[in-house]
């Protein structure tokens, strides 16, 4: 063995030790981790978060395979394709567009979906492949069918499953509509974001199944885990929300572009203006703290950017979806914000709202928080399904 040949693989590595120790894979899920490293399904040329510098590196496994298995075995986001596989080169692309999940985050939404051999499973993005391999050694042969919309990541993903010899499906299809070939499925996962639930999901889903499914709203990319049961007459499914994650998003559901000039035609002091006591800290947070997802949930269609900090001001941006209003609040160190809007909504007079209706209910994270789905639409509440409301 050569001193940048990678490191033979115990039955439970270090990460693995991690991992368990978290709370993210747990004992009954370990023989599936140890049997399929995620090393075993991820391309060549791999794109993984580097926390050091703080953006996404190009790493060759025939560079340096060193680097490329130290990557591949950590608990890191890799992504395997931009732009939809039109970019070219090593150095990264503009939007990721497929990739390979942490693995404490795929382990914990395999814990929220209760496999159990013998499950017939449903899964929607299949990317590399590893999610469904996992399932598909612990749930058994020919218990897994998982979609991909891209042509040339199921190709791949096909290959890797013929090369490990596995017995589950890959489709190259459009996963939105599920896949009614193989239903009825007794567990539905998805492995990107979601705006909606489909229907569709719901009703190939067998009474008392469970649906797995990364879930938010435009205002942010903060999104959680939604688990959601579905009920004994088939007419709807509804869980609790079980963690933050943040995802890619469906492709039939991918949020076009915000122009901002197609909002704000002239000068942002052309808005009506006032002003707020609610302070930066407090409305800011950090990006997947609690408050992101709970504002989206009480100001829909909605999207809000939050731009970089300068010379002691830092201006928030919202933008209507259902038509052109938007609001600019504008956060000074030492000052109260000022703010401005404009169009039929009052954008930042919703926010604002919001975030008092999130105060006063104790601030609550999204495990709090749950979804119904029915053949009607999609319904969120706070605690209590009874308290529901519409977006």
């Amino acid at each position: 063995m050569t001193a940048n040949a990678p490191k033979e693989r115990p039955g439970l590595d270090g990460l693995g030790c991690a991992l368990m120790s978290s709370g993210a894979l747990s004992p009954d899920w370990a023989p599936s981790y140890a049997a399929v490293p995620r090393c075993a399904v991820l391309p060549d040329l791999i794109w993984p978060f580097d926390m050091e510098a703080g953006r996404s590196v190009a790493v060759s496994k025939a560079e340096d395979p060193a680097k490329w298995q130290e990557f591949a075995d950590s608990d890191l986001p890799i992504v395997t394709q931009w732009d939809d596989g039109e970019h070219t080169g090593t150095e990264p692309g503009h939007v990721p567009t497929s990739s390979a999940s942490m693995p404490s985050v795929v382990f914990r939404m395999l814990q929220d979906l209760a496999l159990q051999p013998g499950h017939k499973v449903l899964e929607i993005g299949t990317a590399t492949a590893w999610n469904a391999l996992l399932m598909a050694h612990r749930a058994g042969p020919g218990c897994v069918t998982t979609v991909e919309v891209d042509r040339a990541v199921a190709t791949a993903a096909m290959a890797t499953v013929e090369r490990r010899g596995a017995p589950l499906h890959v489709v190259h299809g459009d996963g939105f509509q599920g896949y009614l070939e193989g239903a009825p499925y007794d567990r539905v996962i998805a492995t990107c974001g979601l705006r909606s639930i489909p229907f569709a999901w719901v009703e190939q889903c067998r009474p008392g199944g469970i649906i797995v499914a990364p879930w938010g709203t435009d205002y942010s990319n903060g999104d959680a885990v939604a688990r959601l049961v579905v009920a004994p007459d088939g007419e709807s499914a509804s869980g609790k929300f079980t963690g933050p994650v943040e995802f890619m998003k469906l492709r039939a559901q991918r949020l076009s572009p915000v122009v901002h000039k197609e909002y704000v035609t002239g000068s942002v002091a052309d808005g009506d203006e006032s002003s707020t006591t609610i302070t930066e800290g407090e409305f800011v947070g950090g990006q997947f703290g609690p408050e992101w997802f709970a504002l989206g949930l009480r100001v829909p269609q909605c999207w809000h950017y939050v731009a970089d900090k300068s010379d002691g001001a830092r201006p928030v941006w919202f933008y209507s979806l259902s038509d052109r209003s938007w609001a600019c609040c504008m956060f000074r160190d030492g000052k109260a914000a000022r703010v401005w809007q404009s169009g039929a909504r009052r954008l930042w007079d919703e926010a604002e709202a919001a975030f008092q209706w999130w105060v006063g209910r104790g601030r609550p994270g999204p495990s709090r928080f749950g979804l119904t789905v029915t053949a009607d639409g999609e319904r969120v509440w706070l605690d209590d399904p009874a308290s529901s409301w519409t977006l």
